[in-house]
């Protein structure tokens, strides 16, 4: 794999959590040390870099180099590395390196970047400059080559095995996607490679899915919020619900059925773990598990009780989570510690109604059950309100990541914009 380099000078737990909605909107503010997001009191924010293309995943060097995946380039630098020399809060220098066909997956471990594309893993050796001079290495390929669902964000463990998460190809395994009234394939042939989480050595090069994967869960339609928490020794995950109950099955939900389901499913994750897709889907406001009418279903049976993992949190619908990451810095005050930050790239699917998401979100870590609530953190990066069609909005939230110094960053896959958002108690 070939890749060149452009140089540009710019001068600018275990968890314990209820099923709850809720949201945090006192103490917020939006002034010009906030970049235009509403953040809490005592928070300010850069934009850190503006106009870098499809800003996805994010990685934050030790340093404070930052590397950004840009998703589908089409040129060569399909990776960006962003220093900010002076340390003001805006990059000073960015260098695009690497394929063109980088999607969404990044994480460095062990001293290299690890990237994902719509099929594959690699990895990048870093040296002691900005952008790397080695060339990609294959850790594993051999994933289904689909049209959706293929991004492939990873993350690893403390004991180095890697975690890839392989979407479905399709909304509800219907035998035609997407039709009305068309029922579901069972078994679902989509999960013998998609549909949940591989693991893999991440040491190791040249796998390939199958012959050297471990399937780690199963019944997930689209991860892309997937994190190792080392605080607690745990995988956890965000999934992207399924879509379009009202037009499939209108004997069965009504316009505003599909505008509030599913949930969005916030999960701990554990080997042989099964989250229901296709079969089922998650109710967030009765907090059940219904069969999917595909299968039988029709908005009012539960499936089996005990056969499918109850999520720690079932956020609304269509928000599409797009990363998760836990807070392990300093800088923030103690209630942010150990908690989860998800970004939220926003709904589609919630028309006529005012669409949602297009923020990150807050889940504390609590001793109790009884205390897990979630709050909006950061919001106003759609710059408008209300977003009615995805088109309105200006920036759209997708991936997490944090500084050396504790600061969080946030990228945008729309307008191509980098926050870094810091607490000074001011």
């Amino acid at each position: 794999m070939r890749f060149t380099v452009r140089s540009i000078s710019i001068s600018s737990l275990a968890i314990s959590l209820i099923l709850l909605q809720g949201c945090a909107d006192e103490g917020f503010e939006t002034n010009e040390s906030t970049a235009g997001l509403s953040l809490p009191e005592g928070f300010s924010a850069t934009v850190f870099a503006d106009n870098v293309g499809r800003a996805r995943h994010i990685a934050v060097r030790e340093n404070g180099d930052v590397y950004v995946a840009l998703r589908n380039t089409g040129d060569p630098g399909g990776l960006l590395a962003l220093r900010d020399n002076d340390g003001d809060g805006v990059v000073d220098v960015r260098l695009a390196f690497g394929p063109t066909d980088v999607d969404t997956g990044l994480v460095i471990h062990e001293g290299s970047l690890y990237f994902s594309t719509s099929s594959a893993i690699y990895a990048i050796k870093l040296d002691d400059g900005l952008a790397p001079k080695a060339q990609p290495e294959l850790v594993v390929g051999g994933f289904p080559e689909q049209t959706s669902h293929t991004a492939k964000p990873i993350t690893f463990d403390a004991e180095g095995y890697l975690y890839v998460n392989s979407g479905t190809p399709s909304n509800a395994c219907q035998e035609q996607t997407r039709t009305a009234g068309s029922p579901g394939m069972r078994p679902c042939p989509q999960l013998e490679r998609s549909g949940g989480i591989w693991r893999f050595i991440g040491e190791y090069r040249d796998q390939d899915q199958l012959n050297d994967g471990v399937r780690f869960s199963t019944g997930s339609r689209q991860i892309v919020a997937l994190e190792y928490n080392p605080q607690d020794s745990q995988l956890y995950m965000v999934m992207h619900g399924r879509d379009q109950l009202d037009e499939l099955w209108p004997e069965f939900y009504t316009e505003r059925d599909r505008i509030e389901l599913p949930a969005e499913e916030f999960h701990s994750v554990n080997r042989g773990d099964n989250f229901g897709w296709p079969y089922t889907y998650w109710d967030p406001l009765t907090n059940q598990r219904m069969v999917s009418p595909e299968f039988g279903g029709d908005g009012e049976t539960i499936a089996e009780v005990g056969r499918y993992k109850r999520p720690l949190v079932g956020f609304p619908a269509h928000y599409a989570p797009n990363d998760l990451i836990f807070y392990s810095g300093e800088q923030f005050p103690d209630r942010y510690h150990e908690g989860a930050f998800i970004a939220f790239h926003g709904s589609w699917n919630r028309a006529p109604a005012e669409q949602g998401g297009y923020n990150v979100v807050f889940v504390p870590r609590r001793n109790s059950p009884a205390e897990g609530e979630w709050e909006v953190f950061a919001d106003g990066f759609s710059g408008t309100d209300p977003v009615m069609s995805p088109s309105d909005a200006q920036h759209r939230p997708t991936g997490l990541a944090l500084g050396p110094d504790g600061s969080l960053y946030v990228t945008d896959d729309v307008g191509g914009r980098i926050w870094k958002i810091s607490y000074t108690g001011n």
